[in-house]
This record gives C-alpha cells, structure tokens and sequence, in this order.
C-alpha cells in the first residue's frame, strides 16, 4: 500500500482519490512483456547492424585512402578522444547512471506525485551537465599537444595528431548530449532514435573523408568525426522532445513537505486512525494508499555525485586499455597502431551486438528495481548473460576461425596490403581471446549500476584488470610485439570479467547485508558458461580446418562460417544450453523481420 504525501498546515484534509494514470503511465509502469522485448531488440539489432556496417565501410574507406601507415597512427591517436566519449558518455558510463534516473522519475510519475519528476529530472541534470561537456572539450581542445604527446610519445607525426585531436574534442559535447537523449529516451522504453546513432554517426564521417580526404587528407577523418556528432544528437532531439511534452500528474505547481528521498517509516503508528502526526485524519472506508517518500518537484535527488564518479571512472579505467595498447605500441614499426585498430574493430563485432540485448533490458532491470521486484530483476540478469555468453562466443569461434580471411575480404585492397593482412588477423586472434570476458564485464557492470546506487567494486574490478593488461603489456610487447599487446588486453579483460562476477553471489550478499549489485546464482549461472564455452572449442577447430581448404578468401569465410555455425549449434543443444534456444529465437526473429520488411 502506499502512504500519499502529508499536506501542508491549513491544506484540505479531505480523503484524496487516487488520480487516474494515463496510458503512458500504465505503460510505464508495467513490466515488459515479451512481444515489446522482441520488438525492441529487433529495432536495435537491426539499427546496430546498419550502424556496424557504416563502421565496417568506414574503416574500409580509411585503409582504402590512408592504408595502415604513420598518418593513419596520428589519426588514431586523436581517435582515443571519440572512444573515450562513447564509452564515457553514451554506451557505458553516463548512462549506467542515466537510465535508473529517469527510471525513478517515471515510477514517481506513475505513482500521481505532485509536479513532473521527469521534466524536474531534466531541468536539474540537464544543464549542469552540458555546462561540463562544453567545459571538457574546450580543456581537450587547449591541451591537445600535451595529450598527443602522453598518448603516442613516438609518434612520427605528433603535429598531425595535434590538429585532429582539436577537431575530434568537439565530440565531448555532442556525444554527451547524445547520451544524455539516449538515456531518457530507453527509460521511456523508446529504442528506435538511440539505436539509429551509430548510423548518422558513421555516415557523417564517411561523407567527410569522400569529400574532404583529397584536400585535408587524414583530417577529413577527425572532421567526419565532429560532424557525426552532431547528426546523433539531430537523430535523437524531436523524439525526446515529443516525450518531454507529454503532461505529468496534476498538481505540478504545488510543491509539498517530504521525508528525505529514500527513507522508510519506521515504527509509524496506525494511520487508519489518524493519529500520524504528519497526516490528517482519514475517514472509514477510504483506501489508503502507501508509497516510499519522494523528493519535492525540482529538487531531484535521483542522480548524486558518488554515483556519476563510480560509473565515469569505471567506463573511464576500461576504456584505458586503449590507452595502453597505444603507447606500447607508440614505440613498434610504423602501423602498429593501426593493426591493433583494424583488428579491435572487427573482433568487437561479436560483443558489440551481443550487448545490445542488455541495452534494451537495462531499463527493464532499473524498472524492476525502481519498482522492488528483485526478482525480476535476477532473472532478467540471468537470461541476459546466458544469452549474451551464447551469442559472443558464436561470434568468436568465426572470428578466430576466419580471421585471414575476414581481414583479406574487408580491408585488402588499395594501400592495404597483404602483409596488412597477415599482421591484422594475427592481433585479431589474439584479441579474440577477451571477447568472453569483454561482454560479460559489460553485461554484468549494468546490474551494479542498474539500483541507481553508487559502488566502487566494479571501479576496482577494472583497476585490477587494467593493472594486469598493463604488467602483462609491458612484458609481452618485447618479445612478441602487437600479439603481446593484444593477449595483455585478452587477459586484463577476462581479470575483471571473474572478479564481477565472484562479488554478486547471494551468499555473499546475505553475509554482507546489501549486495553490490543483482544477487545472481554465480554457481548455476558458471555452469550455464561452461557449455557454449566447450561448444565454442569445437567449432573453432572445425571451421578453421574447413576454411583452410578452400581457393578463395571469400569461399572459405562461407565454408569456415556454416561450419562453425553448424558444430556450434549442434553441440550447444546437446549440451542442453540455456541460451541456445533464445539466441536461435532472436536470430529467427530479426531474420523474419527483415525479410517482411525487404519484400512486403
């Protein structure tokens, strides 16, 4: 039952009825039922699938213009920027804070609280952020030559990366606003917008090196960049706006006492009798209604300090990997860095899609837990990672399996050449390695953050993974160059990966009170891990063999795909997989989908 707030001395103490929700709000606060999950996984793999393949088109044309050489690596470096903000900003960072936000915001919304905790929401965080974004990006602007410098101090070309470093700051301003939209508009249960980012993005920086590569050379790239940004936040602007207009509760002009937001009444007397100090009496007969207290209208407190600095400064440690790949391979032959970029952007594939799952059930989770259905939330999680695991290690079976080939297919062509080729694939079989670990530390993390609630265990999960990646890096890059480079990354990765998953087992929960974050079954859900695990093994050794047979680049990616494909499956449903039959559902279900919609 819920408590419906103490009015103010001399106010009306008559009985309040209960305000009648909109439809919006019904929506809201009801759980997802499986037909919108569908619906909206589809909508996002889709979009990430054409945003995937602009990326994949858009590293095609940078090796076609640029190759892998010493002005490639000077882009690259001011590409650190970008990277950065996208994780920062919109897919890790900012919005593991974000989404549990405005998901309070619509649970007290549809609970009838006086004003519009959303609008409220915006007007407080809004501002105050896009004021930092700026702020940020004029330092990175200033400061270039003394990042350059840090990120690549052997760079050949440090003036190079100066000037693209300028033009790629832009970025912090408009990636945050972008992530800022993409937030509000996945806790409105609104996917379409936020999953069509990467599609402008990627289309406004090809655009730039087509039109401006022959006069800017690889300056049109970092243009391309600023451009891009700004077309993610046009994309997303006119559905948030659409949102933001539709009407809260009645009563929006009257702010009212409250108890800190949070805070439970503890040994209250029977209000049925009227004899709570804070409340007015309450005739026979009329139904109480009882909820948690909520903060005043515009002075939300959903969104505190501690909170945003645990999840920049996770995001922000897991992105240093980059960082560390980068300055070890600063001092390696010309192309280094390009040969780890090439091989990190294919290889993510696999997660990157994998993931998208947890972006449209994130503010399911936060929902759940807004709502008190633990429950819920858990095994929501649960399915999620059995899923997510089935999905990604599918995914690096073929990228291990068919690596030459892939790289040969997508990038051998123009100043690309094959010992490009050779050396790609190489770092990318490596890189593979992590893949497990990459998705499951981002699959995970979203359940720490997902409360709304500040943590430092996942900021020293990813400390000590990035510690490892680092000790490792340093020791591996003499003897074995970019493959070193890459498995210090694999094994960094994987560090965190376990040590997420060790702090969110219900039995250290129950002996530390709280858990840190969804206390999941870690024993049933490893056990889950084991079977695509060894099903992944096997495929891998089949269609590796069956790719290597074939004359051409193209036939053996087909041959060494079917049959890692085909082992995999096999040997998943034998092994009783949880996450098989899911995995073959959502692939059936946005193969369906795509089919309807190319031929209807």
């Amino acid at each position: 039952m819920t408590v419906t707030p103490a009015r103010p001395p001399g106010a009306d103490a008559r009985p309040t009825v209960p305000r009648a929700r909109t439809s919006e709000e019904d929506t809201a606060r009801a759980p997802a039922p499986k037909g919108f999950l569908a619906r909206a996984a589809f909508v996002t793999v889709a979009l990430s699938l054409a945003g995937a393949v602009l990326g994949l088109l858009r590293d095609q044309a940078l090796a076609r213009l640029f190759g892998a050489g010493s002005e490639t690596d000077a882009f690259l470096v001011a590409w650190t920027v970008p990277e950065f903000a996208a994780t920062l900003l919109i897919e890790d960072g900012l919005a593991f804070a974000l989404v549990p936000a405005f998901s309070r915001a619509l649970a007290r919304r549809a609970q009838g609280v006086p004003g519009d905790p959303v609008r409220a929401l915006v007007r407080v965080t809004l501002p105050r952020l896009t004021l930092a974004f700026v702020a940020v990006a004029a330092l990175l602007i200033a400061a270039a030559p003394w990042l350059v410098r840090a990120l690549a101090p052997g760079l050949p070309h440090p003036a190079l990366a100066v000037s693209c470093t300028r033009l790629t700051a832009t970025c912090v301003v408009s990636f945050g606003l972008a992530g800022y939209c993409s937030a509000a508009l996945r806790a409105h249960r609104r996917f379409l917008a936020p999953a069509a980012i990467y599609v402008a993005y990627n289309a406004g920086i090809i655009t730039g090196m087509f039109a401006l590569g022959g006069r800017w050379g690889v300056r049109a790239a970092a243009a391309g960049v600023a451009v891009g940004g700004l077309l993610m936040v046009a994309t997303q602007l006119p559905s948030l706006w659409r949102r933001l207009r539709t009407r809260g509760p009645v009563g929006a002009d009257r702010a009212v006492p409250r108890a800190p937001f949070g805070a439970r009444l503890r040994g209250a007397p029977d209000r049925g009798a009227g004899n709570c100090a804070n409340e007015p009496h309450r005739p026979a007969g009329v139904q109480e209604t009882v909820q948690e207290p909520v903060p005043p209208a515009g002075r939300d407190r959903s969104i505190d300090l501690a909170l945003i600095g645990t999840v920049l400064l996770f995001a922000l440690c897991r992105q240093s990997q980059v960082l560390i790949e980068r300055f070890l391979a600063s001092r390696l032959p010309s192309g280094a860095i390009s040969h780890l970029n090439y091989a990190q952007k294919v290889a993510q594939m696999p997660m990157a899609l994998s993931l998208m799952l947890c972006t449209v059930t994130f503010p399911v989770v936060a929902r759940a837990l807004a709502d008190g259905d633990t429950e819920r939330a858990r095994t929501r999680v649960e399915r999620d990672l059995a899923l997510v695991a089935t999905l990604v290690l599918l995914g690096t079976a073929v990228v291990v399996a068919c690596a030459p080939q892939i790289i040969d297919v997508l990038f051998q062509r123009g100043a690309f050449t094959a010992r490009d080729t050779a050396a790609t694939a190489g770092v990318m079989r490596v890189y593979a390695l992590g893949l497990l670990g990459q998705t499951l530390t981002g699959a995970l993390v979203r359940s720490y953050f997902s409360a709304g609630r500040a943590t430092w265990y996942p900021v020293a999960s990813m400390t000590a993974g990035i510690v490892v990646t680092a000790w490792i890096g340093a020791l591996a890059v003499g003897p074995w160059g970019v493959l070193g480079i890459a498995a210090a990354n694999a094994t960094g990765i994987t560090v965190t990966a376990v040590l997420l998953l060790a702090g969110m087992g219900t039995a250290r929960a129950a002996r530390h009170g709280a858990p840190r974050g969804i206390p999941i079954r870690t024993r049933s859900v490893l056990r889950e891990l084991g079977k695509p695990v060894r099903a992944a093994l096997v495929a891998t050794a089949a269609g590796a063999f069956a790719a290597s047979r074939t004359g051409t680049p193209v036939a053996g990616l087909a041959v060494g795909t079917l049959t890692v494909t085909v082992v995999f499956v096999l040997l998943a449903r034998a092994l009783d997989a949880q996450g098989v039959a899911p995995a073959l559902r959502t692939v059936r279900t946005v193969t369906q989908r795509l089919a309807h919609g190319l031929f209807r």
